[in-house]
């Protein structure tokens, strides 16, 4: 069996599809440029975090297409657990998308979830900024931005590229939202950014560290941050500790970007739920 399991859920239920794929990147070439998605991954096998929070962006992407999705929960449920089934992984990372094409069906792609390697998390990473580079309906998770991003090349050593709007604000990452600490406060964008599903458990856990502001900080503000991380489903909270070639802070995770490891660690064991 190809790494990739890529199955088409019709309302008849789960049918083949024409092509293999080695992985969700390789299966995204065979997906339509006109669609919605999400897309997280599983612990312990078959249990998620906040997975109808991932279903309702979905549907609210889809609205806000103009997709007439109509979606069924449980019947979605009961497919992916039996495509883990039958893939056999201890963790899995999947995409769910919807087409405008044909709404009434989902293309379900997984593949064996791996983390990224530890010392991510313990040194950090590196990233630029993409002038100029805000997207069109920002707050749709859609796919023509899942193949646009494929434009961007980011120099070695560069983990991701930050997007930035004409005035040089820095709303989120390709695939990822950004946050820094600024003047003792917490600070990421509250709009021309997709809202993510991996930031509401920031924004839950967040207010025991520090205080949160919704306003982006600016390009110029680079050399300034005392910290800096970004986050999504998949990886949790990512420490950056460059941009641009400026440090960030000590060039070192910081104690308040650590803190917030640790509290989103927690609330994700004790908030998760069967798929």
């Amino acid at each position: 069996m190809s790494p990739c399991l890529v199955r088409l859920l019709t309302p008849d239920g789960l049918q083949p599809v024409s092509y293999t794929a080695d992985s969700l990147a390789d299966a995204a070439r065979y997906e339509p440029d006109d669609g919605v998605y999400t897309i997280t991954n599983t612990y312990h096998t078959f249990q998620v975090l906040k997975f109808d929070a991932h279903l309702d962006r979905l549907e609210e992407s889809a609205r806000r297409e103009g997709i007439p999705l109509r979606l069924d929960r449980p019947a979605l449920r009961a497919a992916l657990r039996g495509m883990i089934q039958q893939a056999g992984y201890a963790e899995t990372r999947f995409r769910i998308t919807v087409s405008r094409a044909q709404p009434e069906d989902f293309i379900l792609s997984l593949e064996p979830f791996q983390p990224p390697p530890p010392q991510v998390y313990e040194r950090g990473v590196r990233c630029v900024t993409l002038p100029d580079s805000a997207r069109q309906n920002p707050a749709s998770k859609n796919t023509g931005w899942m193949h646009a991003r494929e434009r961007f090349t980011l120099p070695p050593g560069i983990y991701t590229g930050l997007l930035l709007d004409a005035d040089g604000l820095i709303l989120e990452g390709l695939s990822s939202n950004f946050y820094a600490v600024l003047d003792g406060e917490l600070r990421t964008a509250g709009a021309g950014m997709l809202p993510g599903i991996a930031q509401q458990v920031v924004f839950a856990v967040a207010p025991g560290v520090l205080p949160v502001r919704k306003t982006a900080v600016s390009v110029r503000d680079v050399p300034r941050l005392d910290e800096a991380f970004i986050t999504s489903s998949s990886r949790g909270i990512v420490p950056v500790v460059e941009i641009d070639g400026f440090l960030i802070g000590a060039g070192s995770p910081g104690p308040q970007t650590q803190a917030l490891m640790a509290a989103y660690r927690d609330w994700v064991q004790a908030h998760l739920e069967p798929l």
